[in-house]
């Protein structure tokens, strides 16, 4: 029996995060006197590690301020989540597809995300998750996405082979990622980034919605 493994972008994949994060980024940048970005210049960096993100919407900055508005968005974050207000919201069909893939005999779950790993375990925790994924790859225990690391890592973790592995993700940075690890790159319709981006960046599939995503995976068990 061969393993699979599905490695599961958040932000934008599994979850609607957007609107925390867009206020995230409003709320830092403010703090500090910065331009703040605008909501689809927010929306355009999900997938990324802090730093690399903020880095992409003000490049300007020192890394002493770069580091500065990194807190203050944690800080953000992490209150929103401590007060209730953090909420993320699942996409139609995530849940049952994932517990359903978790339940195959021959199927490995993973997580690669922008996200720290502190936000995987509010998710886990929000959807009693906490068995069903193998591999946890997170921005502050890996190289940010593009590098293909997060992938390499899971790979290293499960014994999964790249020919056995594959990447679902909305951003071009997940397809990007995947290209990198040579792995399967399957790009999802409803999150961040358009069609158009994600096939430029190497998509190899591109599903509209999570019954889609699960009968495709099905071809490759």
């Amino acid at each position: 029996m061969t393993l699979k493994l599905f490695i599961f972008d958040c932000d934008g994949t599994l979850v609607d995060s957007q609107h925390t994060i867009v206020e995230g980024m409003d709320h830092a940048f403010g703090v500090h006197d910065r331009k703040r970005p605008t909501a689809d210049e927010s929306r355009s960096i999900i997938g990324l590690s802090l730093p690399e993100a903020i880095a992409k919407l003000a490049p300007d900055l020192s890394a002493a301020d770069n580091a500065a508005i990194v807190e203050s968005y944690k800080d953000f974050v992490i209150a929103k989540r401590a007060s209730g207000e953090a909420i993320e919201l699942l996409y139609e069909g995530a849940k049952e597809v994932v517990e359903a893939l978790a339940a195959t005999e021959n199927v490995l779950l993973g997580i690669a995300t922008g996200k720290a790993y502190r936000g995987v375990l509010h998710l886990f925790d929000c959807y009693g998750w906490h068995d069903l994924f193998t591999t946890v790859q997170t921005a502050d225990r890996a190289p940010s996405k593009p590098n293909p690391g997060m992938i390499l890592q899971a790979m290293e973790q499960t014994g999964v082979a790249p020919e056995n592995t594959y990447m679902i993700g909305d951003t071009s940075y997940d397809m990007e990622m995947a290209v990198n690890a040579g792995v399967t790159a399957i790009g999802v319709n409803w999150g961040y980034h358009a069609e158009a981006v994600m096939r430029e960046a190497g998509a190899h599939h591109i599903v509209d919605d999570y019954p889609a995503l699960h009968t495709l995976l099905a071809r490759f068990l």
